[in-house]
């Protein structure tokens, strides 16, 4: 089985310089774990909603929110994003993606192209559901 028969192929991406501002109402308007990083349509990134938790203040948004908080929203994507992500192509198999995830600490991965220009993303409960 390929991967391209499992994977999510709704892609959601953002630029580099997006804001965590955007990042963080991307994550609180959707039911998703994972943004794909992208320059001019090209994969560089991958931030997940655990990486943005770890930037933010639970204060942002409270009336205990400081200034510092508010700054840390107008961080960029490409600050916090993991650079250089694991990808498979979309004809990779199944099997191929279950020893990425056994090999390296990750909990998504994106599926490229040839351009390596995000069509999709696998992750374990894609595989889970298959299984």
């Amino acid at each position: 089985m390929k991967v391209d028969e499992i994977m999510t192929a709704r892609v959601v991406t953002v630029e580099m310089d997006t804001t965590l501002k955007e990042v963080k109402e991307v994550f609180d308007n959707v039911d998703f774990h994972h943004l794909l990083v992208v320059d001019e349509g090209v994969l560089f990134g991958v931030i997940s909603d655990r990486d943005l938790l770890h930037v933010l203040s639970p204060k942002v948004g409270t009336v205990a929110e400081t200034s510092a908080d508010v700054a840390d929203l107008n961080k960029r994507a490409h600050q916090i994003m993991t650079r250089k992500p694991v990808a498979l192509g979309s004809s990779a198999t199944v099997r191929a993606a279950i020893d990425v995830f056994n090999t390296h600490k990750i909990s998504c991965i994106p599926v490229v192209d040839a351009e390596n220009r995000p069509v999709g993303i696998i992750s374990w409960r894609d595989i889970l559901k298959t299984l």
